[in-house]
């Protein structure tokens, strides 16, 4: 196992490992859409400016919870690769802290190999939706403090 896995959150280091044992393109897009579906439903009510991820070709919404002090993410996209993006960083992020969260660096996202399947621009798209992400836990961070 390299040292990126060992440093990521577990749930998140079985989904890159997941990822590294899929050997081909078709393989990891099957995977991904199959994140997708795990998504719970979207609120409509949800779909607005400061849910939408910018900088992405597809509409993505993110939105975030915090509960005992965990953040659980709830996402969704108009393209089904995209949304299995979401999907994934749902699933490897729900249930940390916004700190935890916040402290992760991209890297782990080289270590999927999904970088050198995915076009340029959902691979941007990819990095942006993490980026907002991380964005949503820190502000859920601040309503604890300014509560």
């Amino acid at each position: 196992m390299s040292s990126i896995i060992d440093s990521l959150p577990p749930s998140l280091g079985k989904i890159v490992q997941r990822f590294q044992r899929a050997t081909d393109q078709k393989r990891r897009y099957e995977q991904l859409i199959w994140y997708g579906t795990k998504l719970k439903e979207f609120p409509e009510a949800g779909k607005v400016a400061e849910n939408k991820v910018s900088g992405c070709v597809s509409q993505v919404f993110v939105i975030a919870t915090l509960d005992d002090g965990k953040v659980s993410f709830q996402g969704d996209s108009d393209s089904q690769l995209t949304k299995g993006l979401v999907g994934l960083l749902a699933e490897g992020l729900n249930g940390l802290t916004p700190d935890e969260i916040t402290a992760l660096t991209p890297d782990f996202i080289q270590e999927t190999g999904l970088n050198v399947s995915l076009t340029p621009s959902r691979a941007n798209g990819f990095l942006n939706i993490f980026k907002m992400m991380q964005k949503k836990a820190w502000e859920c961070g601040n309503e604890i403090i300014s509560t």
